[in-house]
């Protein structure tokens, strides 16, 4: 990738360091692994200096009407309203468009931000496009022990 800090490229790794494959889980390791290179499903640019910018996950990218639409972009405009706690942008299935973002969010204590609201805060700062079709509000999201959300569960809720 050219070290533009813009173009994306998938992170692939190889090394005495990278795992052989996953625990009994013989097809997920096929698929991992190409010509020895552990491609780690993590979508990344370079900067000018050779810094690496994880910017998604190859499998949170939304596709809409052949656009790529970044979840990570969507939930960090998200994150600049002053009420959103936290959220998290998955893919939902639309007729015309394939994919269309779609948001999990929690506000915070007191909140009373709209889903009206929180779209037309999206699409004064991102493409009309990219800005969520739908949001979901809950009390709080789905998490790993270490905090991050779990994207897993909030397809398997609200696909």
């Amino acid at each position: 990738m050219p070290w533009d800090g813009e173009s994306i490229g998938e992170i692939i790794a190889r090394g005495d360091n990278i795992m052989k494959g996953y625990w009994k889980l013989p097809e997920e390791t096929n698929n991992a692994f190409k010509n020895g290179y552990f491609y780690t499903g993590d979508l990344a640019c370079v900067d000018s200096e050779g810094y690496i910018l994880i910017v998604d996950r190859a499998k949170d990218i939304i596709i809409s009407g052949g656009e790529n639409i970044s979840s990570v972009e969507v939930e960090n405009v998200l994150y600049m309203h002053p009420e959103v706690l936290e959220c998290g942008v998955i893919a939902m299935v639309e007729e015309k468009w394939g994919e269309v973002p779609q948001a999990i969010i929690a506000l915070k204590p007191g909140a009373t931000a709209t889903e009206q609201d929180l779209k037309d805060f999206c699409r004064e700062r991102i493409a009309r496009f990219k800005a969520p079709k739908s949001i979901k509000f809950v009390s709080e999201l789905p998490k790993t022990g270490f905090g991050k959300i779990l994207k897993t569960e909030l397809r398997k809720q609200f696909s």
